[in-house]
């Protein structure tokens, strides 16, 4: 019990162990040798963990050398027995990568690519899993900025060709630089977070969501302004219309939200942050999560001094 390497495996024996749950001629068991000398010492056990095979109709065991992932041992046991066991695997938000698709992946130039070199049995990695997980998930609606994972244990040549020696290695993959960078930075969601949103340009806060700047212009932040304490709103609002013509569709929506206060009143903007925020809590498409939390963003930069009704919606 006291067994590093024992507690390392424990959660991979266990995977084995409910891979095998309605299979009845398989049986995956344990022994604490340390209060099971006499066994230990019958089967020649002189190191923790050792895993023997005890096969159908055999009187002596054979000792098991494979890896110590619950893939290696799953594999072995199905090839010796026959048996159709399989590693349940829960869905992940993180790319997982090999050689036959790392460079359609990590070396697209319109991609940013975060890669974690790891190996299955390393115990740093595996701290590591459920945080990196976390990132997967904070940027998995963006689509040019990857979070991906390689089992170089696995991916020897993989692991080699980046100068991978120990695990787990992260590296970025930019878009100007597909030669690689090294990731020294910390190792919480929330170093991982920053470090992508600064390196592609993003906005992301854990779990997914957006900051309350995400979409924010500051020069049409300055224009909203203008708009809301000026007597001739319609000269600013023409402002708008030409600042925006060549930017991005949710940059236009500052021009937008003008026409409708020119149109339906300023008190247009409070509701309208209303019914965004009801749309919010419902369920909806991570794009569209993304789009109205945007427009909140941006009527927030707009004050609510207006007084005139307001019915219409966007």
């Amino acid at each position: 019990p006291w067994c590093g390497h024992c507690k390392a495996l424990a959660p991979e024996y266990e995977v084995v162990a409910d891979s095998y749950t309605r299979e009845n001629n398989v049986v995956i068991a344990k022994v604490d040798c340390t209060v099971e000398k006499d066994l230990a010492s019958r089967f020649g056990v002189t190191g923790y963990p050792t895993l023997k095979f005890f096969k159908k109709g055999a009187t002596e065991p054979e000792a098991y050398s494979g890896g110590r992932t619950a893939d290696d041992i799953v594999k072995f046991i199905n090839k010796e027995t026959g048996a159709r066991g399989f590693v349940k695997k829960a869905p992940s938000a993180v790319v997982q990568l090999d050689e036959s698709n790392f460079d359609a992946t990590a070396l697209d130039t319109t991609k940013d690519v975060l890669v974690e070199f790891y190996a299955p049995w390393c115990g740093h990695c595996k701290r590591l899993t459920p945080i990196y997980e976390e990132v997967g998930k904070t940027f998995k609606a963006d689509s040019n900025c990857v979070v991906a994972k390689v089992d170089a244990d696995s991916e020897k040549s993989l692991g080699g060709r980046f100068g991978v020696t120990g695990f787990p290695t992260i590296k970025f993959f930019p878009k100007d630089n597909k030669a690689g960078e090294a990731y020294s930075g910390g190792r919480t969601a929330e170093d991982f977070i920053t470090f992508l949103n600064e390196k592609c340009n993003l906005n992301r806060v854990a779990g997914g969501g957006l900051t309350d700047s995400a979409g924010r212009v500051p020069s049409l932040d300055a224009l909203a302004a203008k708009f809301m304490g000026s007597d001739d709103k319609a000269a600013v609002a023409e402002e708008a219309n030409t600042a925006t013509k060549d930017m991005d569709k949710m940059a236009q929506y500052y021009y937008k939200v003008m026409k409708k206060c020119i149109e339906k009143g300023t008190d247009f903007i409070a509701t309208e942050i209303d019914r965004l925020s009801r749309m919010l809590e419902g369920n909806i498409t991570d794009e569209k999560r993304d789009q109205f939390t945007i427009r909140k963003n941006i009527l927030a930069a707009f004050s609510t001094s207006g007084s005139d009704d307001a019915h219409s919606e966007l």
